[in-house]
């Protein structure tokens, strides 16, 4: 691809504004194929030439892809005017990304953020079928026999859910408050579609949170609101392939 110089520095690193990036041009901090450049306008050509500030080689990328834990209160949005989205939370992130997919607001976990947008369709289409995961904390005592009737699929009025995996993972017994954890796989994304689901076997989603879409389970190791950038191929190949491997091992270790 072919970019004026100062667009080019803006895709490498979105924190540089135009004004910053004239400073460094100005100041000789940017080199072209190791000559200083000054010239805003000059085309770079991203295949051939070598582009560096202060040193420092820069690599242009057309996509970018992140994961994110989504903590609860946060928006599954690009932007909004009165309220923090997931988009917010990647520093130095530029216009043009959105999280594939949303979580519900009060919703933690596994939410992918990218600008890729044949990667969203390809992850979205119901063609697809692409399995993501959820444990979810329901309010009193569930049994094998919600279990069932929720892999069998439920008439919820305006759908009815395609057959799902579920399996009770903990039952807290409390006498107060009993509570049971269950972990559930849908296949689509249907508005509050888990939520449902669950008073639909006559109980209450009290916290739920995404650990999988397909072959992708969410790190252990990455903390409420924390995300790491993520190669696109080797993403993708953790999302379209089988994440049934050590399943159970897996579910159990999020308790």
């Amino acid at each position: 691809m072919v970019f004026r110089l100062d667009r080019f520095l803006s895709e490498c690193d979105p924190t540089l504004t135009r004004k910053t990036a004239k400073a460094l041009l100005h100041d000789g901090a940017v080199t072209v194929n190791g000559k200083p450049a000054r010239d805003a306008a000059l085309k770079i050509d991203t295949d051939k030439d070598v582009v560096a500030v202060g040193g420092k080689t820069l690599v242009y990328r057309q996509f970018r892809y992140f994961t994110i834990n989504k903590p609860a209160g946060v928006l599954s949005a690009s932007r909004d005017n009165r309220a923090q989205t997931v988009v917010d939370l990647i520093d130095g992130i530029g216009d043009g990304y959105f999280p594939v997919g949303r979580l519900d607001r009060d919703t933690e976990g596994l939410l992918i953020i990218t600008n890729d947008g044949a990667l969203a369709h390809e992850l979205l289409s119901p063609r697809k079928h692409v399995p993501k995961t959820y444990i979810a904390v329901c309010k009193g005592t569930l049994d094998e026999n919600a279990c069932e009737r929720l892999q069998n699929g439920l008439n919820l009025g305006d759908f009815t859910t395609a057959p799902a995996k579920a399996c009770i993972l903990q039952r807290d017994l409390s006498e107060n408050d009993p509570t049971t954890t269950i972990a559930i796989t849908i296949t689509e994304g249907k508005f509050h579609q888990v939520k449902r689901m669950v008073e639909a076997v006559g109980s209450e989603v009290l916290h739920l949170r995404r650990v999988r879409m397909g072959g992708l389970w969410l790190s252990q190791e990455l903390a409420s609101g924390a995300y790491i950038e993520t190669d696109g191929e080797t993403l993708k190949k953790e999302l379209f392939q089988d994440g049934t491997n050590d399943e159970e091992r897996r579910l159990r270790s999020y308790l």
